[in-house]
């Protein structure tokens, strides 16, 4: 329909004959409906806003990545609707903007808006908004990028293995050797020989460790499967840390899943995943009343293990760094722990999700297909 149409329409009603009105009404209906139904079928969110930045129309799309009732959102100003949307910066007349936006309610998503005036030979009208979401394809980079990091991170286990794992074998071998001459000398002499070639080989020892643990983080490891009971796993798990958790009156409540069928993974992996996640969970509760619940469940397509604490959580800053290697807020952790459990985890084709709040404590759920699912 032509600018300008209804204004020569409304000038000329009284000249109009009435059967020819009502045509002209249905044919406005009509288009008004059409119109509706096309923006109602794009995945993309539209806002349209009169020229005092109210609302005047906003797709099921556009509600659902604010979280708005559109009844309710219909005539409202556009900021009261859309928080830490600063609109006196965006709507500059003649000017389109393009905007990145990080929203946390109804659901945790990433944004973009294309802000674009609406105007009728240079007079305003309003504006049209039309949003993306970037969640999955922010994602998607994010796990490409992460990928390709722990490509460099294997190459550079090759060498670290080589240039670093060699020397320190050999550097074991003569102090073995020394060790051995160290005891044909008199006791006066040897004591303080033999502290410090203890030191030494400590040292050494500690170098090793940390070498292994570097390489078992971002070397490629392929599970050994087998049909496993995971409950038979994680119990197992509970005994080897029973002392732990009973010095430290550590409550574990377990809510398992009745006649859960067998999983077929790698056992020996799976008690690691449980006894690292069981361990980071205990060492962030507090001093008393500490509590840790674990829960399984499972669906036709895949197991759900989850543990939670009511620990000191994660703060925000944390969050994001979670799963870097050599990350770690413990004095004594080496911050390789959650690198390994997600490499086992996405090995077996599952993936794992954190939930915590700073002082609130921690969920972790690992998600584990019952069927084969190529690893990740």
């Amino acid at each position: 329909m032509k600018p300008g149409f209804l204004d020569k329409l409304v000038s000329r009603l009284d000249s109009v004959d009435p059967g020819e009105v009502h045509q002209l009404v249905t044919r406005l209906i009509r288009e008004k409906g059409t119109l509706t139904k096309v923006f109602e079928a794009l995945r993309e969110g539209v806002i349209i806003l009169d020229p005092e930045s109210r609302v005047d129309f906003m797709n099921t799309a556009a509600c659902q990545f604010f979280g708005l009732d559109p009844k309710r959102a219909i005539g409202e100003l556009i900021a009261s609707q859309i928080r830490g949307l600063d609109w006196e910066s965006l709507a500059r007349p003649g000017h389109a903007v393009s905007r990145d936006l990080e929203v946390f309610y109804p659901d945790h998503r990433y944004l973009n808006f294309y802000l674009a005036p609406i105007e009728d030979s240079g007079a305003p009208l309003g504006h049209v908004m039309l949003v993306r979401d970037l969640t999955t394809t922010r994602a998607e980079a994010e796990e490409t990028l992460e990928t390709e990091r722990l490509n460099a991170l294997t190459l550079l286990a090759a060498g670290v293995a080589h240039e670093i794992g060699n020397p320190l074998n050999s550097l074991d071998i003569h102090l073995q050797l020394m060790g051995r001459k160290l005891r044909k000398l008199p006791p006066g002499d040897r004591a303080p020989l033999e502290e410090n070639l203890k030191t030494a080989r400590e040292e050494i020892q500690r170098l090793d460790t940390i070498l292994k643990q570097f390489l078992h983080a971002v070397r490629p490891t392929k599970p050994t499967r087998e049909r496993c009971d995971l409950h038979f796993l994680l119990k197992e798990t509970l005994k080897l840390l029973e002392p732990e958790l009973a010095s430290r009156h550590i409550a574990v409540e377990l809510d398992l899943a009745e006649f859960l069928p067998p999983a077929n993974v790698d056992g020996g992996q799976f008690q690691q995943i449980f006894y690292n996640l069981i361990r980071n969970a205990y060492q962030a509760l507090p001093g008393q009343n500490g509590r840790i619940s674990i829960r399984t469940r499972f669906t036709e397509y895949e197991f759900v293990i989850t543990i939670e604490d009511n620990g000191t959580g994660i703060s925000p800053e944390h969050m994001g760094a979670l799963f870097e290697p050599y990350r770690t807020t413990k004095s004594s952790g080496s911050g390789l722990g959650l690198l390994i459990v997600r490499r086992i985890i996405r090995e077996h084709g599952g993936e794992i999700e954190i939930d915590s709040k700073e002082n609130s404590g921690t969920r972790i759920h690992i998600h584990l297909p019952r069927g084969d699912r190529s690893p990740r």
